[in-house]
């Protein structure tokens, strides 16, 4: 089996680096862009797979995107499937966004299908919701292939637990679609609201009009919209930067993360509160356009209890983070972390095997920081954000090689990760095959 294998890294952290276009925004601007009729300009160009896999889908349903010098012309029009089937790869935003616009499809209906472990990925009660909004589907125990018969969304009152966001916005998406008004309600429990909070600000952008009850959890969305086709520059992806962060945290260094001018609307703009809050000294830098990090070295102080309800994919990055870090870390409603592309939870509990001390409790991690990490073998169970996190423990174990699986993973999200990693003056073996 082929691994990648982490050596421990010595020595100090420095250089410049310009943070990739967040995957998060260019995910929905290339989908609504494909809704608008019309032409709709990206700034910001994105080699992820994810983004990739959004772009198979936009093809299959024959909508033309042109890529530019710095980003995609997306020519929006009807959804006219070219041989009704819609590939969505491993992208579980891919799939939860445009599942239910199969319903806007002309001709033979759309069938989604995509890798293994999406298959395997719960979408029961997406797809009961989006049969109470009057949306017809086709699946075999509520996973993919699932096959959406064409019709206009009826509209009404949907609700759907507030589990996933991904459900939640799949359904804002298609509702300015339906015959009448839509009233979305999540149920508890309401989880990862940050990420439906951008949802409805980028498709505010597009000309959608969306009312938020003031619980925060209910939304009216008015029938007979259109979305506009629009001019976007997509903004830089803290989530990615969390994992340069935190290694600036680890070392001595000096670093700075071009791009990144504030927190912006990223849904996990917390990220730099956090590192502020573990002692990280960070500042803009007008000169180098970017957020500069210049650190002593100095182990990092947490004592932090930390609510990831709504930032679930920083769990392993802040789970290795927190492990080197003097005191205790609480990482408190972790269940939506559960749920990702692997059960992120169970994945960074082998930090264990690095000599952390790291416990479940209930839907808390509890974390004791250690002054010493080793080398082990881990699965990261091809889960990007978990490759990534357990390459920083790696490096910064204080001896031992490390040896993770699926060492391409994190090319799901951010296939900048290992050049930026050499930028900053920091080298990872390339993958090599352990008998």
């Amino acid at each position: 089996m082929t691994k990648s294998m982490v050596f421990p890294h010595r020595g100090m952290v420095s250089g410049v680096v310009r943070v990739p276009p967040s995957k998060y925004h260019l995910h929905r601007a290339l989908i609504f862009g494909s809704l608008a009729d019309g032409e709709t300009l990206i700034h910001g160009k994105s080699n992820a797979l994810h983004i990739k896999d959004t772009l198979h889908s936009l093809q299959d349903f024959g909508i033309s995107v042109k890529q530019t010098d710095d980003g995609y012309a997306v020519r929006g029009g009807p959804y006219k499937p070219r041989n009704g089937k819609i590939r969505v790869g491993s992208s579980g935003s891919t799939l939860q966004f445009m599942l239910g616009l199969g319903s806007l499809a002309q001709g033979k209906p759309p069938t989604y299908d995509g890798h293994k472990a999406l298959r395997e990925r719960p979408i029961g009660p997406l797809l009961e919701a989006l049969g109470s909004f009057g949306i017809q589907w086709q699946a075999n125990q509520y996973k993919m292939p699932v096959t959406i018969q064409p019709g206009r969304p009826r509209g009404g009152l949907v609700q759907i637990p507030g589990t996933l966001s991904q459900w939640i916005s799949g359904l804002l998406i298609v509702a300015p679609f339906a015959a009448k008004d839509t009233t979305i309600e999540a149920l508890p429990p309401h989880n990862e609201l940050t990420y439906v909070g951008l949802t409805i600000q980028m498709m505010r952008q597009f000309g959608i009009e969306i009312e938020e009850d003031p619980s925060g959890t209910k939304w009216r969305v008015p029938a007979g919209q259109a979305y506009r086709p629009t001019e976007i520059t997509i903004e830089p992806d803290l989530s990615s930067s969390a994992f340069l962060l935190a290694l600036s945290a680890m070392y001595k260094s000096d670093i700075v993360l071009q791009g990144i001018t504030g927190a912006g609307t990223h849904p996990e703009n917390k990220v730099l509160e956090i590192m502020e809050d573990f002692g990280i000294p960070m500042a803009y830098d007008s000169a180098k356009q970017g957020l500069r990090i210049r650190h002593s070295g100095a182990r990092p102080t947490s004592g932090l209890d930390i609510d990831m309800r709504h930032i679930p994919d920083l769990i392993p990055v802040l789970s290795v983070l927190a492990a080197l870090s003097r005191g205790r870390t609480v990482l408190r409603n972790i269940g939506p972390g559960r749920m990702k592309e692997s059960n992120r939870v169970r994945a960074m509990l082998q930090l264990n095997k690095m000599n952390a001390a790291i416990a479940e409790d209930g839907d808390d991690l509890v974390i004791e920081g250690v002054e010493r990490l080793q080398g082990a073998k881990i699965s990261t169970y091809n889960d990007h954000r978990v490759q990534m996190a357990f390459t920083l423990a790696g490096l910064r174990a204080a001896e031992g090689v490390s040896e993770l699986t699926y060492p391409n993973a994190y090319r799901i999200s951010y296939p900048e990760f290992f050049g930026h990693l050499e930028a900053l003056g920091v080298y990872v073996r390339e993958p090599a095959l352990i008998r």
